[in-house]
């Protein structure tokens, strides 16, 4: 999971749901750098008071690697047609405990397990996402 207090449509200019985008991402250096590999799941989680939630479903699309700034990470996301809320994702008992809800300051990237991330999945129509989906 990838975090960010930039809406998509201020991240890249023209998003439209539904379709997909390519960003590179900063992270910090840590461990979780190793559990990303490219074709691993990731999301993008907007933090902050106004609509956070998951906003773009996508895969990790390229080793990280450094820049001047540290570590980055290229990703291919898709911007989903309607965010899934923060709200929704802490009434479900298979998200509450997600690094994200528990440390909303914590580092990029944040980790989701197996079944949380199938909480988020589970809100999303795939079938505009593309191959991704695991």
């Amino acid at each position: 999971m990838l975090k960010t207090t930039r809406p998509p449509a201020a991240m890249v200019t023209g998003w439209a749901p539904g379709t997909a985008r390519t960003l590179t991402r900063c992270v910090r250096p840590s461990y979780r750098l190793d559990l990303m590999a490219p074709g691993r799941p990731c999301l993008l989680w907007l933090s902050g008071r106004a609509d956070p939630g998951v906003h773009a479903l996508g895969t990790v699309d390229g080793p990280v690697s450094a820049d001047a700034g540290g570590p980055v990470v290229p990703v291919r996301l898709v911007l989903l047609d309607e965010p899934v809320p923060r709200a929704d994702l802490l009434a479900d008992p298979r998200m509450r405990t997600a690094e994200v809800l528990r440390m909303p300051a914590g580092s990029n990237p944040s980790w989701l397990s197996a079944e949380q991330f199938a909480t988020v999945v589970d809100r999303v129509d795939t079938r505009r996402l593309g191959p991704w989906v695991p």
